[in-house]
């Protein structure tokens, strides 16, 4: 019981290190650089328009309700919260450090943190198991929702940081035409939400997606290239969304018997 109330207040400080650092970070700034004056160095296309990272005031705020419910009495045993402690303060570390290494700009260390980050989310979201699982309703809303939000909005800035890094190192792309490797990289953004939202059911990544290939098409609207697919595919990732959403709402119709519909 003792290392539950530990592991508790751990993983509640480890939250509030990162909200912390990441409002320092830009206050401050961090060597006198906010994290957008960094990005905005980049000549990258997949970069979204800047109200789109407005995303980190709902991910804070996930990240505090899941915080606040993991600390309850009632939750101290919780093998599904104990599972996840570890690598949830792995991602925290990996967050912090990510900081200070793009402000910093050691920006090919930037790629390792963000794919600690990355890859300690998407274990947490697979041992949740996040929109597959039955669990209280309001671990769905503080603990599901926040790391499937979480996950989604990671999953779009690793492709970003990626290739933002890639221009700082020069690389020639193979000789293959910006605009193309901006259309790559949107399909497989898009296809990894869409593929999330059908495997999963999973009625929030995709949003993330949504939200964040509407955000590029408008930030490169004077690139119709790399615009309009951005668009048309945020249109059919939303569509794949409504589909899910629908499943799901029939899925937990009562049937003529009184019952729930079984699943299918």
């Amino acid at each position: 019981m003792r290392n539950d109330r530990v592991r508790q207040i751990i993983v509640a400080l480890a939250t509030l290190l990162v909200i912390i650092v990441n409002v320092l970070a830009n206050a401050l700034p961090l060597n006198n650089l906010t994290t957008g004056e960094i990005s905005d160095r980049f000549d990258v296309y997949f970069t979204p328009a800047a109200y789109v990272f407005s995303i980190w005031g709902l991910i804070y705020l996930g990240l505090i309700a899941y915080s606040a419910y993991q600390a309850l009495s009632a939750q101290r045993t919780n093998p599904r919260l104990r599972t996840i402690a570890p690598w949830y303060v792995l991602s925290c570390v990996a967050n912090v450090v990510w900081l200070f290494l793009w402000h910093y700009e050691q920006f090919p260390f930037t790629v390792i943190a963000m794919l600690t980050l990355l890859g300690s989310l998407l274990v947490i979201y697979l041992r949740l198991g996040i929109f597959r699982r039955d669990v209280p309703l309001a671990e769905g809303w503080g603990v599901h929702v926040p790391f499937s939000l979480y996950l989604g909005w990671v999953t779009v800035a690793t492709i970003a940081n990626i290739s933002a890094v890639l221009d700082w190192a020069g690389w020639g792309r193979w000789g293959i035409a910006d605009e193309i490797w901006a259309l790559i990289m949107l399909v497989v953004a898009a296809a990894l939400g869409a593929a999330v939202a059908v495997t999963r059911r999973d009625a929030v990544f995709p949003l993330v997606t949504v939200w964040s290939l509407v955000g590029i098409a408008v930030n490169q609207s004077a690139v119709a290239a790399v615009a309009t697919p951005a668009l048309g595919l945020a249109v059919l990732v939303a569509l794949v969304w409504l589909v899910v959403v629908f499943l799901r709402l029939r899925e937990r119709r009562p049937s003529p018997g009184g019952g729930p519909s079984p699943r299918r």
